[in-house]
């Protein structure tokens, strides 16, 4: 079986063990489902009427194939907080979030490949010593504290930037990145400082190796051995951090949509568990660990591409 194929088959396999811990743990919840969406001071009827509408009388096992079925649909269910479909509030939601996401990425990948490789180069020299610095600091500072910071310099004592809120790039370029500016320098700085570690550990073992030395011995220049062919075969470790750093990356994204009140994923969330909305933590976890998988599938399948060392055909 192909490396491709049998990817593809793990990553079915692990969205299926997520959806039922998804399914189980929603409802390992303290208190009653039909009773938190009832409201307040329900009638045994109400919650009778209730239990029926959604199913909660019968076993688990129909529930999750119930559940299971409409999710391959499109169907996340009904949010109990605002009556409308989970799955239309996602993707309101979602190009916040994926565009928070995306700039911090695009961030940590400039600045942490790039002093990654400045730190290897110039290995021993003050150069590496100021970088090095700025990423103990970049993971040693919490999100809250430093967004915290930001506004105050940024927002408040110089108000370049905006605090809070959010305006779509479609409408206002410039007041979009005004009000992302702040956010993706929080949510992709302690990022920035992972890759830029990783990127320096595997340039310096690419420094160091036969090829290098070859290429060095028949008259390129330094900028062709580093860019050409330390850094290329550096990649593989960069773009399998970044693939790892994903689920640190959405998690950061809840804490940071939090600080500048950002309605993405994270403010969508935090509101579903603190009102009980079962069907809304349910939908938010479920596309989100999907996506994290899809991701993951797809650096995998990028290997190839980045380094022509590997065959992911012949894999086995």
């Amino acid at each position: 079986m192909s490396y491709p194929i049998r990817r593809v088959g793990e990553s079915l396999i692990t969205l299926f063990l997520v959806s039922v811990v998804v399914f189980a743990g929603v409802r390992a919840l303290p208190g009653d489902t039909a009773t938190a969406l009832a409201g307040e001071e329900p009638t045994p009827e109400a919650i009778a009427q209730i239990r029926a509408s959604y199913g909660l009388d019968d076993n688990l096992v129909v529930q999750y194939v119930r559940y299971v079925r409409h999710a391959a649909t499109g169907d996340l269910g009904v949010s109990s907080r605002t009556g409308l479909p989970v799955l239309d509030s996602v993707l309101e939601a979602l190009p916040v979030t994926l565009e928070l996401s995306a700039l911090a990425l695009l961030l940590a990948v400039v600045v942490g490949v790039g002093a990654g490789v400045v730190a290897a180069v110039r290995r021993g020299k003050p150069e590496e010593w100021l970088v090095n610095a700025v990423a103990l600091l970049g993971l040693s500072v919490p999100a809250f504290w430093l967004g915290i910071v930001l506004v105050l310099a940024f927002a408040i004592a110089l108000p370049v930037f905006a605090a809070s809120g959010f305006v779509p790039f479609g409408v206002d370029p410039m007041e979009n990145l005004r009000h992302m500016v702040l956010p993706v320098i929080v949510l992709g700085s302690g990022l920035a400082a992972v890759v830029m570690r990783q990127t320096r550990a595997a340039m310096l073992g690419s420094l160091s190796a036969d090829y290098v030395r070859t290429a060095r011995a028949k008259g390129l220049s330094s900028r062709q051995v580093i860019m050409g062919h330390a850094l290329r075969n550096s990649l593989v470790t960069v773009v399998t951090v970044l693939g790892l750093q994903l689920g640190h990356l959405i998690s950061g994204a809840v804490v940071t949509e939090q600080i500048f009140v950002l309605p993405g994923f994270g403010k969508l969330t935090i509101d579903a568990v603190f009102s009980r909305d079962y069907a809304m933590v349910q939908g938010v976890v479920l596309f989100t660990s999907a996506a994290y998988i899809l991701v993951n599938l797809l650096v995998d399948l990028a290997y190839s591409v980045i380094d022509p060392r590997i065959r992911l055909g012949g894999a086995q």
